[in-house]
């Protein structure tokens, strides 16, 4: 999954930096989702976030997915821009 997120409060990269550390630390604890900072780090009002997810199965998947946009709507230091969400399917049985 791929956030794209407005920080319309924040002055300058390091308030933004103090805004998403607790954001980012929340998802992780939320479900033990990996998460990063992947795009915009040279500017203070605009955030990507990446989030990795795995699960037994779809219906896990699509629990999960809606727990993380859940928490990240709830926030109210960021508002939620875009969703993008891609799969990574697993290998069918013998091959790579």
């Amino acid at each position: 999954m791929r956030f794209e997120l407005s920080l319309p409060a924040t002055r300058s990269l390091k308030e933004k930096r103090s805004v998403l550390r607790p954001v980012l630390e929340g998802l992780r604890k939320t479900a033990s989702y990996s998460v990063a900072e992947v795009d915009h780090h040279d500017l203070w009002r605009r955030a990507g976030l990446g989030v990795a997810l795995v699960a037994p199965n779809r219906r896990e998947l699509e629990r999960l997915m809606q727990r993380a946009e859940h928490y990240l709507d709830r926030r109210h230091e960021v508002d939620v821009i875009e969703v993008l969400i891609s799969y990574l399917d697993r290998p069918e049985p013998g091959t790579r």
